[in-house]
């Protein structure tokens, strides 16, 4: 089924998708915290709000913001303004800060991301972690989404394999939305089957082989989440590699059902306001705000414990 997308319906989705990536950031990062309880999740009671965002949620603003104002990634753009906002404070990774600070002192983008790590660039999970958005934007055309996720990801992230998660990530939120437009939900494999042409050579690559190894015995024998995050890893070493698989598992055998979908992440461990961003801002892209009778998008009560977003990432702020 094809489907012509106008602008307005580009940015509804592309905000929901960001609404439910916040959400899944500042819910995750509660769990941080001493005295957070997984049990109270399940039962139905989350933490008391506000509930702080990080810099996932404050470089995925910055994104949407961009597509808001021009529709396109440029490269040197982002990387300004992702550098004049950086602000350690929300949870930004020391390399992140590094380059941040040397693209803001005058350095340019491509000089300072390619001298991380060595020279090898970062393989980080923050290129991932703020793309839903994007995908979510380009419902009808997984490839530009994964022609735009590049783009985003090579201001911060040099080397391949957090380019390569930050592509799968964006392709993921394009057929997520898509689903939503079309109404046909696909089933777990199928999801990952439309993620497949897009698969780079690489460590990223090779823990989603894995993840559909996990669906396919799905089927069969239930796979805990636990499993799954042993299996694949949960995001504790930060790089897109043990991060971007487990997320997207998780995204396609809950994307119907935005709680379920980040109460796994908690569930989980690990990087969980990443994965929360990751999985809340593919699986919004699919649910929305509130229930649908087809599926249960965020929770009202969730979006209003999570701390408002920047001024400047309001989507009338960005219009004007």
């Amino acid at each position: 089924m094809t489907f012509v997308l106008h602008e307005p319906a580009r940015l509804d989705l592309c905000y929901d998708s960001l609404l439910g990536l916040s959400v899944g950031d500042a819910l995750g990062a509660q769990f941080f915290m001493v005295g957070r309880s997984l049990a109270e999740l399940v039962a139905g009671r989350p933490p008391a709000g506000p509930w702080e965002w990080t810099d996932d949620t404050h470089m995925a603003c910055s994104v949407v913001t961009e597509l808001a104002e021009h529709g396109t990634i440029d490269q040197e753009r982002l990387a300004s303004v992702f550098a004049d906002r950086c602000e350690p404070y929300r949870g930004y990774g020391a390399g992140a800060v590094v380059i941040l600070h040397q693209i803001r002192d005058g350095v340019p983008w491509r000089e300072a991301a390619g001298a991380a790590f060595g020279g090898e660039g970062s393989c980080g999970n923050g290129a991932a972690m703020r793309v839903a958005p994007l995908g979510a934007y380009h419902a009808d055309r997984p490839h530009r989404a994964a022609e735009q996720a590049i783009l985003s990801a090579e201001v911060t992230h040099a080397h391949p394999e957090g380019i390569a998660g930050a592509i799968l990530v964006a392709v993921a939120a394009s057929v997520a939305a898509a689903a939503r437009l079309t109404g046909v939900r696909p089933s777990a494999s199928a999801f990952f089957d439309r993620l497949q042409p897009y698969l780079l050579d690489g460590e990223v690559r090779r823990g989603m082989e894995r993840a559909r190894r996990l669906l396919e015995r799905r089927s069969a024998e239930p796979v805990t989440v636990e499993e799954a995050a042993y299996d694949l890893g949960n995001g504790s070493r930060v790089t897109a590699q043990d991060t971007v698989p487990f997320a997207l598992w998780v995204a396609a055998t809950r994307l119907a059902d935005y709680p379920a979908a980040i109460t796994a992440c908690v569930a989980a461990g690990g990087d969980v306001d990443t994965t929360g961003a990751i999985v809340g801002g593919v699986v919004a892209a699919y649910t929305g705000i509130g229930d649908r009778p087809e599926a249960v998008g965020v929770p009202a009560a969730w979006l209003a414990a999570r701390e408002e977003l920047p001024a400047w990432a309001d989507r009338n702020a960005a219009r004007s």
